[in-house]
């Protein structure tokens, strides 16, 4: 249409890896690692850098797709491109913004938790409220969303930080423990690390929202590739050390049955209320939350522009420069999500989706490149989305048994 307004490019590098690192780190630091030592005990970090190294495959396939399609409604582009199933593309990207949808539903209930340790106010006041919240701060501009994003980002890393300043006698026992650290040939402990590393692996993801805010993005063909790289060796490091720190200083029994490790070690170590720490995590739930809606919105627009949906769907504001209408549907289903359905086992389907999404990105990724379509931006060699889609593929493998 014309005199039509678009999305505009506001985000730069630096912008872009502040977004990376906050939706993979979101709350699951603060949880994740006593789940992983309930598994591998105390190979925990042998677990999380097995776990980055499975990430890694399918985020340099993403980054390499983002490059060839640097487009909003990522995913479903990349499928489209690489099988040319238009239906299949449409239900990516219905299942790219369902996962949106139920992360943040799930994202608001354990927020009103950690809320109501300094409010206590009614549950469904403190959800609409954060919802309403996070709905508003989306629809008044990408830059001004992803600068209050950063800034969020920036006090998860300070937590985590904390964590390591307080921890630091783990450091000084290292050289002394590190060849236990290494694990055996003995069947029984890999299959526990492998295990963890399977619990591990969600902490991972997140690096994929990147490619929804590429038309956003400033040079996005270079800036979202080394972005999504960016973010995963941050991410990786602080749980590789966060873990390091857990194992050494709690045994990962005690580790395995807190639902608050991190909060326990600041407790621990310097005998104080982690009243930081909670202050953090709820922090950690708001910018989880407010980088899915994004993301969730601008898959919405993206598929309107492929006319895949009404165009009134990808309608962007003159004023704000963002999609409005899409906005608007995504904060009204995850409301109606997070009043009305049960949560608990909407959550493990999401886990299901986003392993079948990567598995289908990687394999789309191989076709396109085994189709040598003249290209010479970034690229990675065909081991990779080979490798990426294998393991996804196992991943769900294993889901499904664990589940049926």
């Amino acid at each position: 249409m014309k005199n039509q307004a678009t999305l505009i490019r506001r985000l730069s590098l630096p912008l872009l890896v502040f977004y990376g690192i906050g939706t993979i780190l979101g709350a699951g630091i603060y949880v994740l690692v006593g789940k992983v030592a309930g598994e591998a005990g105390f190979y925990t970090p042998f677990s999380f850098l097995l776990a980055s190294t499975l990430a890694a495959f399918s985020a340099f396939s993403y980054a390499e797709l983002a490059a060839r399609f640097p487009k909003s409604a990522g995913e479903a582009i990349y499928i489209e491109e690489g099988f040319a199933i238009k239906n299949l593309s449409i239900l990516v990207g219905f299942l790219i913004i369902s996962v949106g949808v139920i992360s943040v539903a799930t994202l608001a209930h354990g927020f009103t938790g950690y809320f109501k340790i300094f409010f206590d106010l009614p549950e469904v006041v403190i959800i609409i409220s954060i919802v309403l919240f996070i709905g508003l701060v989306c629809a008044w501009g990408i830059e001004q969303s992803v600068v209050i994003a950063s800034i969020m980002t920036v006090v998860e890393i300070i937590g985590l930080l904390i964590i390591l300043y307080v921890g630091k006698d783990a450091f000084t026992m290292l050289p002394e423990k590190f060849p236990e650290m290494i694990p055996p040939l003995d069947a029984t402990i890999w299959a526990g690390i492998f295990l963890g590393s399977f619990v591990a692996f969600y902490a991972f993801i997140g690096f994929e929202d990147i490619v929804n805010v590429a038309e956003e993005a400033i040079k996005p063909s270079i800036n979202i590739p080394l972005a999504i790289i960016i973010s995963l060796i941050v991410t990786t490091i602080f749980y590789v050390l966060i873990s390091i720190v857990a194992i050494l200083l709690v045994a990962p029994e005690k580790l395995a049955a807190s639902e608050a490790p991190l909060a326990m070690i600041y407790q621990l170590t310097t005998g104080k209320t982690p009243l930081v720490i909670t202050m953090i995590s709820l922090i950690s739930v708001v910018n989880g939350a407010l980088i899915q809606v994004i993301m969730a919105t601008r898959v919405l627009y993206g598929m309107s522009r492929k006319q895949w949906l009404p165009a009134m769907v990808g309608r962007v504001n003159a004023t704000t420069h963002t999609p409005l209408i899409a906005t608007m549907i995504i904060t009204a289903l995850i409301l109606l999500f997070a009043l009305i359905f049960p949560l608990l086992s909407l959550a493990k389907i999401t886990s299901f989706i986003t392993l079948t999404i990567f598995m289908l990105i990687n394999f789309s990724l191989l076709k396109i490149k085994y189709s040598k379509r003249e290209y010479s931006g970034f690229t990675v060699p065909l081991w990779v989305p080979l490798t990426g889609g294998v393991f996804t593929l196992l991943f769900i493998l294993y889901l499904i048994t664990t589940f049926i």
